[in-house]
């Protein structure tokens, strides 16, 4: 039941993943700042990334930013980042396409990891009070949920997006055969 359950989340967040990709990939240079309730479309889409890049960390002090790279990385002022209401500096949209897939490797490679007694203890997360498996799910929606904040800006503007049920799909039909699963 557990590989079953692993096997079920992964392609759950990769499908949503796939969908955030494709948003991501198909949202308009014009409407890279439109907002998305307060916040620009592109904050919301790094945003919901560093969180599913914590969540996928084995604990809240296990994650590590990215600080090295162009622009001072992922992460140029560390975990500070994640706290400040606005991000250091605007990021592009090829920067949040490899996040995208930074999170897809970190995402099996954190399921792998899972074990029943993993899975069934605390979160790791002293302010997300339940199990690891429930914060698996609770990544899920919250990856989901802003995945639907940035297609219903898509929508208004009359670009379409596509469902995708588990896995991969919305990278292949968002034309960047690039973006392909992780081995």
């Amino acid at each position: 039941m557990i590989e079953q359950f692993k096997q079920i989340v992964v392609g759950q967040i990769e499908a949503g993943l796939s969908m955030l990709a494709e948003c991501i990939h198909r949202c308009p240079p014009e409407h890279w700042d439109a907002p998305v309730a307060k916040y620009p479309f592109w904050q919301v889409a790094y945003h919901t990334l560093c969180f599913v890049d914590v969540y996928l960390s084995p604990s809240d002090s296990a994650w590590q930013p990215q600080t090295t790279g162009p622009g001072g990385g992922l992460h140029p002022r560390g975990r500070a980042e994640l706290e400040a209401e606005y991000p250091s500096r605007r990021f592009d949209r090829s920067e949040l396409l490899d996040y995208v897939t930074l999170c897809r490797r970190k995402l099996h490679d954190a399921l792998a990891a899972e074990t029943a007694e993993s899975l069934s203890g605390a979160s790791g997360f002293a302010y997300r009070r339940f199990s690891r498996a429930e914060l698996h799910l609770y990544n899920l929606r919250h990856l989901q949920h802003h995945a639907g904040q940035l297609t219903a800006l898509l929508h208004r503007i009359g670009l379409g997006t596509r469902w995708a049920q588990s896995g991969w799909q919305c990278d292949r039909v968002a034309g960047d055969p690039a973006r392909e699963p992780a081995a």
